[in-house]
């Protein structure tokens, strides 16, 4: 076993007295997550040659380029502009706008040596801070101080690029900037992409903006950020070749120690990438033999156990090249950020690597300026500019790529995402009680090895097949009335439900528990829709039921069409405030519990109207259909709508019939 490999092997075992702490789930997810990486270690552990690394690193950029759905083809003019400029005597701070795609408009701060000459550049992206480019302006000005020029460039979502910018409020109707990265999120994975690819695609407009300047030397180019910045530093390192030098801060971690933590955002984790046999050491890799710095702090959530990991494997990947010295790893005090020490670390691996070792790498005082007075556009957000809401781009080139698909290919799209049952699931009664007549009985279903659901079946006290009815979620009072009607009735929670509660963040649904379960290969929806199937097993086999019909509402009404489409034993289903279609949630900026249907691609070749084909002529009653933010909208064809406080009890005989 090489040196390190031995903390890899025994990692599990640290963590076992934690793990056993956490939710069943959650300990279900980190287990095959596991299984994920311990099988790329032995992959890595096999590469002993620079022919061998190079073959994998070019493997791995075009996995990569494949999960976020490749880069945008498209090399028009950036039609940049300085709008405005501050002189600090040595240096300056010009005031930017240029084009990343047509009518999308990137804001940013370059710091400019004032004295003439050729200088090493330097692209700085920004962390998840709101205020975006100002939060980079004590590094920049120190690195124009030092002889480089620098590009701080606002995230969308961040800065003067607010998402569903409302001029009324002066702030975002989503919230803050990872909830508006939230919102592009799921609708570019619906789309067959990932919202990273329209984050990286910024940072390599910007490096041409950076590179166009005549300040600048064209082969020293680094690149730095913290937290979101070091995820973008990371990602645009790895896949330009332009990029001589990283320097990503408070992000790199292993998923060993990562996955049961902040995963992170919409462009911070995306489909498939640990099922692909991927970990974050892998863009270090890709990057080597050219410097690369890890920086941490004591206390970051990005722990420094994880970037150890990420350290010890990247050393030995270097070693290969005989360039051990072009990896570093330093670690700061306090929390999250950028601490003086690491400040001063990233000045001299720019000064080391770029600059020939010229310079002084302690940090100078500089003005630091209100966010204001760094403003770029005259209103302060590009939106009053003309730019585009980055759904408005997801959306057209969805459009672009869209064609029909046959129900067959659905049906056959929904098997590989829709676990097969393998025969009748173990059940257990958890405790059984009596309640006006009807024998109530709380159970547990085994849905995989290690992880179980639970469900209430009301049984009526009478005798006797019955219809069978099975209900997505607590719905406890609605169970009591389909009882009453005449049915046995099982109340089922899926996998993960009932969901976390978002209250705070009342638009995101289960995003955390979606972005787990896709980064290790599989999707939530589907796995819900195979419970909503273990529910039906569980119902037929019973003696007292005769057919199984089922209800949902909400989004979870999706997961049962899913599950329906799949299984014509569920021979009726009442879908109540189910968003009528997907297409929807992309044509608006702003939606909510998109996540919890995100399934990779599906909007590419079908809708919900679809499934509802699919299911069968006749099989659905749907009441009060819904937009993505919970309203009832009037919708010609085959639905019904409640009056006022109308009660269920019309519904429930029509699923009953």
């Amino acid at each position: 076993m090489r040196p390190g490999l031995a903390l890899l092997a025994c990692l599990p075992v640290v963590l076992l007295h934690a793990q056993d702490q956490r939710p069943e789930m959650l300990r279900w997810m980190d287990s095959e997550a596991q299984k994920l990486l311990t099988a790329r270690d032995a992959k890595i552990d096999a590469i002993r040659t620079v022919e061998e690394a190079e073959r994998r690193k070019a493997a791995v950029r075009t996995k990569i380029l494949d999960l976020i759905g490749g880069l945008p083809d498209y090399s028009g003019p950036l039609n940049a502009r300085v709008t405005g400029s501050i002189d600090h005597g040595q240096y300056r701070i010009e005031k930017v706008i240029f084009e990343s795609l047509p009518r999308y408009y990137v804001t940013g701060n370059l710091y400019v040596p004032n004295a003439p000459g050729k200088y090493p550049g330097v692209l700085m992206p920004m962390g998840h801070w709101n205020e975006g480019k100002t939060a980079g302006q004590r590094i920049c000005a120190n690195l124009a101080l030092k002889g480089f020029v620098a590009l701080a460039f606002d995230p969308v979502g961040q800065g003067e690029r607010l998402q569903s910018y409302d001029p009324r409020l002066g702030a975002s109707l989503a919230g803050g900037s990872t909830d508006q990265h939230f919102m592009n999120g799921p609708q570019s994975i619906l789309a067959g992409e990932n919202f990273a690819r329209y984050r990286i695609w910024d940072a390599k407009r910007a490096l041409d903006y950076l590179l166009s300047r005549p300040e600048v030397a064209a082969g020293r180019i680094g690149c730095t950020g913290c937290s979101g910045g070091g995820t973008l530093t990371t990602y645009i390192s790895a896949l330009d070749d332009r990029i001589k030098v990283a320097a990503p801060s408070c992000y790199m971690n292993s998923f060993k120690v990562l996955f049961s933590g902040p995963v992170g955002d919409s462009e911070q984790s995306f489909p498939n990438f640990l099922s692909s046999g991927l970990d974050q050491t892998d863009y270090v890799e890709l990057f080597s033999p050219k410097p690369w710095l890890i920086s941490s702090t004591e206390k970051d959530f990005f722990t420094p156990a994880g970037a150890k990991i990420v350290y010890e494997e990247a050393k030995r990947w270097y070693r290969l090249y005989n360039a051990e010295d072009r990896i570093k790893w330093v670690v700061g005090p306090g929390g999250h950020g950028t601490p003086l020490e690491v400040r001063e670390a990233i000045y001299e691996w720019f000064i080391r690597w770029l600059n020939d070792g010229k310079g002084d790498p302690r940090e100078q005082q500089v003005t630091m300026h209100p966010n204001h007075e760094l403003l770029a556009t005259r209103s302060g957000q590009v939106s009053a500019e003309g730019s585009r809401e980055l759904n408005e781009i997801i959306l057209e080139r969805l459009e672009a790529r869209r064609k029909g698909g046959s129900v067959e290919e659905m049906k056959a799209y929904l098997r590989r995402i829709v676990p097969a049952s393998s025969g009748q699931p173990a059940a257990k009664s958890l405790s059984t009680r009596k309640a006006s007549g009807v024998q109530v009985e709380r159970i547990s279903i085994q849905v995989e090895p290690g992880l179980s659901i639970e469900g209430v079946l009301y049984t009526p006290a009478d005798g006797g097949p019955k219809p069978g009815v099975l209900l997505v979620g607590p719905e406890e009072a609605l169970a009591k009335k389909i009882v009453a009607a005449g049915a046995v009735v099982l109340a089922l929670n899926p996998r993960g439900t009932p969901s976390p509660d978002n209250s705070n963040r009342r638009l995101l649904g289960d995003w955390l528990t979606n972005t787990r379960v896709w980064l290790i290969g599989l999707n939530l929806p589907g796995l819900r829709a195979a419970d909503i199937l273990k529910g039906v097993d569980i119902l037929t086999a019973r003696k007292d039921v005769r057919g199984v019909r089922a209800a949902a509402r909400e989004v979870s009404g999706v997961w049962l069409l899913m599950a329906a489409v799949l299984d014509g034993r569920i021979s009726r289903i009442w879908l109540d405030r189910t968003p009528a279609d997907l297409i929807s949630a992309v044509q608006a900026p702003i939606h909510r519990n998109l996540h919890d249907v995100a399934m990779p691609g599906f909007l590419l070749h079908w809708d919900v109207p679809d499934m509802v084909k699919a299911a069968g002529p006749g099989k659905i009653l749907w009441t009060d259909p819904a937009n993505w933010m919970g309203k009832v909208i009037p919708l010609k064809g085959n639905y019904k709508y409640r009056y006022f406080e109308q009660p269920d009890e019309e519904f429930i005989q029509a699923l009953l019939r």
